[in-house]
């Protein structure tokens, strides 16, 4: 199997589609070809945190007894309405016998059950308990998204440039506002380029730094009312985000660095546009 062939069967060996066979010849050419075995990582981690992004409820105990309740009240009172019907036949079951209780359930009590099941699983749980996510975490998911889809689709940068001269004037004729662009080469992390993202319904400046082999996002917007203005680091499926505010810009820095690297190349950044 070459790289095309293992590309466009990825989604369907993600998602646990594809024949063992296929699915052999896609494992054996990831352990055999780096690039693939990183895309494939990088994929995997992108539906992970789309997929922790949605909310998920657990049904409480009280609503599993109340649908068996209401089945084993739909069940007797279908026994206890029929018996009593002339030209039926009552054959006795021997007491010994046991058979499952839904075994001689006709189907529309079944249909019924599973109208109250549904309605009930509607009424006494989501509607009560659905709530959107909060603003920080959709956008917190919305940046580790971009962060992920920039490693992906081989669009990390739009001008790639290790000079803070050259990345800043294209990104001021593209936005609507002037980021402010370090240059931290020195202090080990060197700029290697930036590019325009879209996120939580506006356009963004998104600077691209480099600690080793490891990428760091940082995302550039001026303040909104909307903004929270309080410096937090979070962790989530194995990347970190720190975000803080100067008062004219918002910023968050999207990584798989460890903790502290991203907490002191958030300090250096501060430090030296502070300067300006």
């Amino acid at each position: 199997m070459n790289c095309e062939e293992a590309t466009k069967l990825m989604d369907g060996y993600l998602d646990s589609e594809l024949d063992p066979i296929t699915s052999q010849k896609i494992e054996q050419h990831l352990r055999e070809c780096p690039k693939c075995d990183q895309a494939y990582k990088i994929h995997g981690s992108l539906i992970r945190v789309i997929g922790n992004a949605t909310p998920y409820y657990k049904a409480p105990a009280e609503l599993r007894e109340q649908i068996q309740s209401s089945l084993r009240d739909a069940v007797g009172a279908k026994d206890k309405g029929g018996s009593g019907q002339p030209g039926q036949l009552s054959v006795p079951r021997p007491q010994g016998e046991r058979r499952p209780v839904l075994s001689h359930v006709p189907w529309n009590w079944l249909a019924l059950a599973a109208a109250i099941m549904s309605g009930a699983l509607i009424t006494a749980v989501f509607l009560p308990r659905m709530r959107p996510p909060n603003a920080d975490q959709f956008l917190a998911t919305q940046l580790i998204a971009s962060h992920v889809r920039s490693l992906m689709a081989n669009h990390l940068m739009d001008v790639p440039s290790s000079d803070q001269h050259t990345v800043k004037p294209w990104l001021d004729a593209k936005l609507d506002f002037a980021a402010p662009v370090a240059d931290l080469s020195s202090q080990g992390f060197p700029l290697i380029g930036g590019r325009l993202d879209y996120l939580n319904n506006h356009s963004v400046a998104a600077l691209v730094y480099q600690k080793r082999k490891h990428f760091i996002n940082l995302f550039i917007w001026p303040t909104t009312p909307e903004d929270s203005t309080a410096q937090t680091m979070v962790e989530r499926e194995g990347y970190h985000l720190v975000h803080w505010s100067d008062g004219d810009f918002t910023y968050w820095a999207v990584s798989d660095v460890n903790p502290s690297d991203l907490q002191n190349f958030k300090q250096l950044f501060e430090q030296q546009t502070a300067r300006h």
